[in-house]
């Protein structure tokens, strides 16, 4: 038989163990995090009916859609968890109680070419709160309280959560006489960080014909030390810009209030976010030391959610974070925290007798107190027993020999300063347990001070 070379496809990202232990441990803060605001978990099916997936159509998300048949099925694997949420709320409206405050974190497939740091397959992170007709400004304003607390409970501390309304900038396309061309505009200034204000004006004179006087103006403002108060001096001109300001100041003003400190945030007026369906405030996440990353958290407000699905109103607010690109940016960056234990176990039980009785309870009782306890039993030499378990970092070998039985004792050795000791089982379990405490007081990701 012709034996097959084995590969992983392209865009997939395979982790060996102890990279899967970080990202899982990544994936355990997020989860408790979410839930400390009150979201309930939830899971979609990856496979939905095309049409359903595809409501919306054309663009991108076709063109990039896995799509396939099964009999008579035209199927397609889901693009993100914002669609699956959509058909989930209108399917479910009458047995949910809103607001609707959910999390959900899967995988989600996109067959755009694959390169350094963008995944076909990938893990996305998303909570979001639907309203049923109607949605309080309030759920906007805490939503940055909620990046802050997820970004500080993995370890990151040198993050901005950049805040805009994108009532403000259609607002200031209509004071400036560029409705018409408003689309166009603002998916040129979302770009103004990565190419700057020079290329920006060229697209905007050149492609759009925007006039150059208008576009400096509209530069001169979005770049601007204080926004506020430049967005202020604009008001009573228009009253779709007039609302953005207010709603904009609202979320501002209960920043503090929610937790998060005024270093961790800024009010940024070229946030635009690329889709058309965001309608009020906007969120995007930078790491302060890494801007060529981009975002690393991004959302905002919709008005209708599940449009496509029903004539109920949903209106919305979310944030997603790309979990598999973070990931592989914080490794290709050093910042996972490797001094945590990664080990499939916390403590290697090494039988030194025929009779494996002993050895078969002691671990019995690691585990009833709540130590991950591997059993090795495989017919070895000592130092490959011993080599086991340095490759696999686990902290501790407990050793049960004759005398240790007798005297009803282990001996157990530390891992990483090669302290031997003999002692009781419960001086054993309670050393062990101590030793474990210090060892995870620390978070997956060590940022810079």
């Amino acid at each position: 038989m012709a034996q097959i070379k084995p590969r992983t496809l392209s865009g997939f990202m395979e982790l060996l163990p102890q990279r899967q232990v970080q990202f899982d441990r990544m994936v355990d803060i997020l989860r408790k995090t979410y839930s400390l605001y009150g979201f309930t978990p939830l899971d979609t099916p990856a496979i939905e009916a095309s049409e359903v997936l595809l409501a919306k159509g054309g663009g991108e998300t076709e063109k990039q859609i896995y799509r396939f048949t099964k009999g008579d099925s035209d199927l397609s694997l889901r693009f993100d968890l914002t669609v699956p949420l959509a058909k989930y709320v209108a399917l479910h409206a009458g047995e949910l109680t809103f607001p609707f405050r959910r999390f959900q974190i899967g995988k989600v497939y996109r067959g755009e070419r694959a390169q350094r740091g963008r995944f076909r397959e990938f893990y996305q992170a998303d909570i979001d709160v639907i309203g049923d007709g109607s949605l309080d400004i309030i759920n906007e304003a805490e939503i940055p309280s909620i990046i802050y607390k997820t970004f500080t409970a993995l370890g990151l501390k040198r993050f901005q959560i950049r805040v805009n309304d994108r009532k403000v900038l259609n607002g200031l396309f209509q004071l400036l006489g560029l409705k018409e061309q408003a689309g166009d505009v603002m998916r040129t200034i979302d770009k103004l960080e990565k190419i700057g204000p020079d290329k920006v004006k060229e697209l905007l004179t050149g492609e759009f014909a925007v006039p150059a006087a208008t576009a400096d103006q509209l530069l001169e403002l979005l770049t601007t030390a204080d926004p506020m108060a430049a967005l202020e001096s604009l008001k009573g001109k228009n009253e779709l810009f007039d609302q953005g300001v207010e709603e904009l100041s609202t979320v501002v003003r209960h920043m503090s209030a929610f937790g998060v400190p005024a270093e961790n945030y800024k009010v940024d007026l070229t946030i635009a976010r690329g889709l058309d369906y965001y309608t009020g405030t906007v969120y995007e996440t930078a790491m302060l030391d890494h801007p060529e990353i981009g975002s690393i958290c991004s959302g905002g407000r919709y008005d209708d959610l599940a449009g496509y699905y029903t004539n109920k109103k949903l209106p919305g607010v979310g944030i997603s974070i790309g979990l598999t690109r973070l990931f592989f940016v914080l490794e290709d960056q050093k910042y996972l925290n490797d001094d945590l234990v990664t080990a499939p176990a916390d403590a290697l039980v090494l039988p030194m007798t025929e009779d494996l009785s002993p050895a078969i309870a002691l671990a019995t009782r690691f585990r009833e107190a709540g130590i991950r306890t591997q059993l090795y039993t495989e017919n070895k030499k000592f130092k490959q027993k011993i080599g086991y378990a340095d490759k696999l970092g686990i902290p501790y070998v407990v050793f049960l020999g004759e005398d240790e039985v007798k005297e009803g004792k282990a001996a157990v050795k530390d891992m990483v300063s090669g302290e031997q000791v003999s002692q009781s089982i419960d001086e054993a379990i309670a050393r062990i347990q101590a030793g474990l405490q210090a060892r995870a007081s620390g978070t997956p990701i060590r940022d810079k001070e």
